[in-house]
């Protein structure tokens, strides 16, 4: 990816899908087979950082709803160091009930879970004594590096695309990003919200096919990153999937 010009690779992240799962998978019909085979995050893009230089590496999204706060403060900042201030940090609540409840979250408060991990991670980062009370987080005054590279945090990126979303970027996050709109047309509506509610901060779209005209209207409507789908194949096939890839965003930079 880095020897074809991206600017960065984001990660999925799923612990794991229960074998009993009710919740309609978010985009639609059955649950890709992908979704089954995913590594964690942090692993893989340590694993990343250590061959490249440049690209910026994201987690999009990691369910901080379901992640030990400490633990999780921990490893971006491990990552941040590992990479030399290369992490965006992309959080989300989360769609998968039967996933976040077998860790103990209640789907029904994860929105209000999530806001307070986000200001107790941030706490942990920039604090050489960070300490926290809260309704659902809860710690008295702890060390804990290393610190993040970045000052004064690895940037927070909201994922999710209604209102809840919206507001906690606002509230807590430096960037939204959202799913891809399908239809070009629907685009720049689509960022519009973000203004309204949240003023100007950047956008990473995430799940963005490979379609050139929307590539198009998302570049004319001001998105800072698009990050393209990238299926799960073979190696060879894989790179050549980024071949294309790079030549479909140099038309548009």
């Amino acid at each position: 990816m880095e020897e074809r010009g991206f600017d960065s690779l984001f990660l999925h992240e799923h612990s794991h899908v229960p074998v009993k799962r009710e919740t309609p998978f978010i985009m639609g019909g059955e649950l890709p087979r992908v979704y089954y085979r995913t590594l964690d995050p942090f692993v893989a893009l340590s694993a990343a950082a250590t061959v490249t230089d440049h690209l910026l590496l994201g987690t999009g999204i990691a369910l901080l709803a379901q992640r030990d706060v400490i633990q999780t403060a921990k490893e971006v900042a491990s990552l941040d160091l590992v990479s030399r201030g290369r992490v965006i940090f992309g959080v989300g609540t989360g769609w998968n009930r039967e996933e976040m409840r077998d860790h103990g979250t209640d789907p029904r408060t994860r929105g209000a879970l999530l806001n307070e991990r986000l200001t107790a991670i941030k706490e942990i980062w920039t604090k050489d004594e960070a300490e926290f009370h809260g309704r659902y987080v809860d710690f008295d005054p702890m060390f804990c590096w290393p610190k993040p590279v970045q000052h004064p945090h690895p940037p927070i990126y909201i994922g999710g695309d209604g209102q809840a979303a919206l507001a906690r970027v606002a509230a807590h996050g430096d960037g939204w990003m959202p799913h891809s709109a399908d239809d070009p047309a629907r685009v720049r509506p689509q960022l519009d919200q973000l203004a309204e509610v949240a003023g100007d901060v950047p956008v990473i779209v995430a799940s963005v096919p490979p379609d050139a005209e929307l590539i198009a209207a998302y570049a004319e409507a001001g998105a800072d990153r698009l990050a393209l789908s990238l299926p799960t194949l073979p190696e060879d096939e894989t790179l050549h999937v980024l071949d294309e890839f790079a030549t479909l965003a140099g038309d548009h930079l």
